[in-house]
């Protein structure tokens, strides 16, 4: 139990490591030529990377989410005069 519990927490700081060091991965759809077949003989570019042969990776969205919602919840300290030293103010 223990050890699984570990070898869970280890692949999730190992994913975790790749989405900070590379949050950008290969797109999927397209293996990352940017464009897709349609119709015919004509290539378009690729709806998932609109083109661009790269897509955020998962982990790092749900990182870059995180840090949004806390810095908007986050209030900043408000400028106390000399005079103030209580903490409602």
């Amino acid at each position: 139990m223990a050890l699984a519990s570990l070898a869970l927490l280890l692949t999730l700081a190992g994913y975790a490591a790749l989405c900070a060091l590379s949050p950008f991965a290969r797109c999927r759809k397209c293996q990352g030529s940017g464009l897709r077949p349609s119709r015919g003989r004509s290539l378009k570019p690729c709806r998932r990377c609109r083109g661009h042969r790269y897509r955020l990776r998962i982990g790092r969205r749900l990182l870059n989410t995180g840090r949004d919602i806390h810095h908007t919840g986050t209030r900043p300290n408000p400028q106390r005069s000399e005079g103030e030293n209580t903490p409602w103010h």
